[in-house]
């Protein structure tokens, strides 16, 4: 069992549809992550990773098994409270800030529902603590690049305070020099503020990155539990793991034989 106030997911089944248009997207699944460790969910598109995400926000409804997660066993519905301490970072920073809302107008919405006072305060710091300072409080989302947006985004998902960030696919949608930027902002974050993260991503040296273990799914299923000392050493059990490892290290020409 893990520690009550991180992640800890018990025989998880999440399917969508009914009868015979049924798809079962993850099978069975369990894992913990302790509090203020961070853990990747690694695979091939399709595999169940975001699923298992959106299960936890309560954003697929139809599941079975037993999610506690910061120390709140989960039902049918998310409390405010579970909104306070869980949030999420999506993959694409344009498409989940609102494109005619500013900066200020982000921040201070989501302040404001989660009940929080002093908020001209309270942007300025949350703007501080992800590099940009309020130089960029009363811009756009298309007056900011890729990796601003994102900064934004982590922003309004610490605005509540939490202690559990799920990072879907957080670096994705950035260009590679930008990708470092926003991975070691996560890190110092997580450092300063004793966060938990369960990331999502189908780069393996992003989760080397930012992450200390990794959960590797296919078919819905978790088919291996690496440390990152063993991913990093390519030292992987499972056949479909292994070949994860191989296809991560790009194409490797065949060398011609001699005749």
């Amino acid at each position: 069992m893990s520690d009550v106030q991180g992640i800890d997911i018990a025989d998880l089944n999440v399917w969508f549809g009914q009868g015979p248009e049924r798809v079962d997207a993850v099978q069975s699944v369990s894992f913990t992550v302790d509090k203020g460790a961070s853990v990747g969910l690694v695979g091939e598109s399709g595999s169940g990773k975001s699923t298992i995400l959106r299960a936890i926000t309560g954003l697929a409804g139809s599941w079975s098994g037993s999610m506690m997660v910061g120390g709140e066993k989960l039902g049918r519905k998310r409390s405010k409270a579970f909104y306070n301490k869980v949030q999420m970072v999506f993959q694409d920073p344009y498409a989940s800030l609102h494109p005619r809302h500013s900066v200020d107008q982000v921040l201070s919405e989501t302040l404001s529902l989660h009940g929080l006072k002093d908020i001209d305060r309270r942007i300025i710091k949350l703007l501080d603590d992800v590099g940009l300072g309020t130089a960029f409080r009363f811009r756009y989302p298309h007056q900011l690049s890729g990796g601003q947006r994102q900064r934004v985004a982590i922003a309004r998902a610490l605005a509540s305070e939490p202690s559990i960030l799920l990072l879907d696919e957080p670096t994705s949608a950035l260009d590679v020099s930008v990708q470092a930027e926003i991975l070691n902002l996560l890190s110092d974050l997580r450092d300063e503020r004793g966060l938990t993260y369960l990331m999502v991503s189908h780069n393996l040296a992003v989760v080397g990155h930012l992450c200390e273990s990794v959960l590797v799914m296919q078919n819905g299923q978790i088919v291996e539990l690496l440390s990152i000392e063993d991913l990093r050493a390519q030292q992987a059990s499972h056949p479909y793991t292994q070949q994860l490892l191989k296809s991560s290290l790009g194409f490797v020409r065949d060398v011609p034989r001699q005749t």
